[in-house]
């Protein structure tokens, strides 16, 4: 759609991002390791399900002004040592309040820079999961790469280990943008480390870029979505950079450089849009892209579409996740909870209680009904009163003053015809896309107590 600066100006405001309802600015210290086990073993009786299991590694060599994430450098070997043996036990004393019968069907590992350690280390967390959980036959285990990091023979051997799935943080093809970020170079030119991926039989293979970054244009932001292309990667993501200083004082380094207009980042993930689809990718979500053979699309179509912390998924694939390891966060139907976030503590606390709980929060029934509103508008553009109400067994009208519906609110996106409202079902068009974080803010009553510190949705 067209970029409307009026548009802009009225909708680019601070918002979460909502990978999980309610966002982690609501956690709280009140919920500790025994909440936390409590959590766990009421997981077992509520769905999904199936299992699914995120690794976090938060060390990285060299630390990118731009990035959300936690990490750490300077690490030493004795140090990753204890770090690996904490993560192991976390797992193997989590695991045993889980059912044995419930399947594994995703893993994930992220960072920091999970392929910036020893494979070795890699291979012991991931026979120690195989040894604690029932793995599914059709499971997921994807890795976050750095291809600053990434050697061929590392890809042949994540294979030997069992990872069907890779995702290349290439964030930006152009050097100088990459040098004003603090990232490291590719090791080996991308499309060589993708062709090796390839030749290994690897299932999947995405590459994430960042827009909105210092020194990035319309025009050479253009460079790097043609240079994705070519690639020819089943996915693709194009994230928003999130500035937030006052929550990461990294990021201020990068104020010195300056940053694209909002106009210039709406250009750019317009551009995005359509050039993915020109060249057959299908949009999936806010920022992802995708072939039409793949799982998300089939999942969109569906309206089985989900999302977490690691991203999107597929309500099939996807169970409650157990997070390990430092500030990973465990996703349950009816618990968040959050492990502390610096590296020794978390050794500390493994290793004097074997869980390492630095927050959470026990969501409540109306809170996952608005979860299941804002997951439906997020990830399949559309909600169904009628359908929320059968799920949860109640009445509509509870429904709507819940969330405060009145399409009064959205008045501005069905002026556009980029949102319908008929009877009790609400469809969002694809050209919303750019806004939907701002649709899925006009469900959340939370936002009123103004709790937390976001990015700005545009």
């Amino acid at each position: 759609m067209k970029v409307d600066n009026t548009l802009l100006k009225k909708f680019n405001k601070k918002g979460p991002r909502y990978t999980s309802y309610p966002p982690a600015t609501h956690f709280t210290e009140k919920y500790d390791d025994k909440d936390f086990i409590n959590s766990v073993i009421n997981s077992n009786n509520e769905n999904p399900q199936n299992v699914s299991v995120y690794i976090h590694i938060p060390f990285c060599p060299q630390i990118c002004h731009f990035c959300g994430c936690t990490t750490e450098s300077g690490f030493t070997k004795p140090f990753l040592e204890r770090y690996i043996d904490a993560l192991m036990r976390e797992i193997e004393y989590v695991s045993k309040y889980i059912n044995e019968d419930r399947k594994l069907t995703q893993i994930h590992w992220g960072g920091g820079t999970p392929n910036a350690i020893s494979l070795k280390y890699i291979e012991k967390v991931t026979n120690k999961i195989k040894e604690c959980f029932n793995l599914s036959n059709e499971y997921e285990m994807a890795i976050e790469c750095s291809p600053a990091h990434l050697d061929f023979k590392h890809i042949e051997l994540l294979k030997q280990f069992g990872f069907n799935r890779i995702s290349l943080g290439i964030q930006d093809f152009n050097e100088e943008v990459l040098d004003a970020i603090n990232r490291r170079r590719p090791k080996h030119p991308i499309d060589k480390i993708i062709n090796k991926i390839h030749s290994e039989g690897f299932t999947g293979t995405n590459i994430d870029l960042v827009y909105g970054l210092p020194l990035q244009t319309i025009e050479n932001f253009d460079d790097s979505i043609e240079k994705a292309i070519e690639l020819n990667t089943d996915r693709i993501v194009t994230f928003s950079y999130a500035h937030v200083p006052s929550i990461l004082p990294r990021q201020k380094i990068l104020e010195n450089i300056g940053f694209p207009s909002s106009k210039e980042k709406a250009q750019m993930y317009n551009n995005a849009y359509r050039k993915f689809t020109k060249a057959g990718y299908v949009a999936i979500g806010m920022d992802h892209f995708c072939r039409p053979d793949d799982e998300f699309y089939v999942a969109l179509k569906n309206n089985q579409l989900h999302r977490n912390f690691q991203g999107y998924c597929t309500k099939k694939t996807t169970g409650q996740v157990y997070g390990f390891g430092a500030s990973s966060i465990s996703q349950l139907f009816s618990a968040y909870s959050q492990n502390v976030k610096n590296a020794a503590q978390y050794i500390k606390k493994i290793n004097e209680k074997n869980t390492a709980v630095l927050r959470g929060y026990s969501i409540s029934k109306d809170e996952k009904i608005i979860r299941d509103i804002i997951n439906s508008i997020m990830c399949n553009y559309y909600v169904d009163f009628s359908e929320i109400s059968e799920k949860f067994q109640i009445d509509k009208n509870y429904i709507k003053n819940l969330v405060d519906f009145n399409t009064k609110k959205f008045s501005d996106f069905i002026d556009l015809n980029i949102m319908q409202i008929k009877n009790d079902r609400i469809v969002v068009s694809q050209e919303a896309r750019l806004f939907i974080r701002n649709i899925a803010m006009e469900f959340d009553p939370l936002l009123n107590n103004k709790i937390g510190t976001y990015s700005k949705t545009i």
